[in-house]
């Protein structure tokens, strides 16, 4: 399929599926005349991606991940090192909502104290 129908049937815009291509995620074959053609697999290659991006995953752990994606889930399979990226990203996000809550706090006790000294 062209990446136009690829797009139409997974409702991706077709530069979305071209960087997918450029960051090695997706590779079609090409035609005689050089258009990309896709398989009917890269309709569940693309929903995989859009899963893992989702999940607040990068386009270089998504490459590593994608072999071992099964299903439109995506599910697993056993892959060395699978556990480890999912756990360090994770692990990042963990980070990340610990630094937003404290900056949340912070920005809370300065609104009380100047909300104090207006009244």
């Amino acid at each position: 399929m062209l990446i136009g129908e690829l797009s139409r049937r997974t409702g991706v815009h077709t530069h979305q599926l071209r960087y997918y291509e450029a960051q090695g995620l997706l590779t079609p074959d090409r035609g005689s005349n050089g258009y990309r053609d896709y398989g009917d697999d890269a309709v569940l290659t693309v929903r995989q991606i859009r899963s893992l991006l989702e999940a607040g995953l990068s386009t270089p752990e998504i490459a590593y991940m994608l072999p071992c994606a099964v299903g439109s889930g995506p599910d697993f399979s056993f892959c060395p090192d699978l556990l480890d990226v999912l756990r360090g990203r994770l692990r990042g996000l963990d980070d990340n909502i610990d630094t937003l809550t404290r900056s949340r706090d912070v920005l809370h006790d300065f609104i009380e104290a100047t909300e104090r000294r207006a009244a």
